[in-house]
């Protein structure tokens, strides 16, 4: 009767590191959740981000005032015929 009691005991330790320890264990499964959660977020952010840009090629594709505002803020282009001024903040001395 003793025996029995020592392998099933020997029996429940092994399972217990399996449950716990082992590949495809607890440890595991909890290391695996904590790194689907950041793959979600970095694909909801880069999907945020797909839309926007999205957005913008239909808004270039469509019209050219959306042309005209890109290449004037991000060229620095002006029209024929437009005077261009540039303000430059001078900066107090502390």
């Amino acid at each position: 009767m003793r025996w029995l009691m020592g392998v099933l005991v020997g029996l429940l330790v092994v399972l217990q590191y399996r449950l716990w320890l082992a590949d495809g264990g607890l440890a595991e499964a909890s290391r695996l959740r904590e790194q689907l959660a950041q793959a979600e977020a970095e694909n909801a952010a880069l999907t945020a981000r797909n839309d926007v840009l999205a957005q913008e090629v239909v808004a270039l594709q469509n019209g050219m005032e959306a042309v005209e505002k890109s290449a004037r803020e991000n060229l620095g282009l002006i029209k024929e015929g437009e005077i261009y001024y540039q303000f430059i903040e001078e900066q107090v001395a502390q």
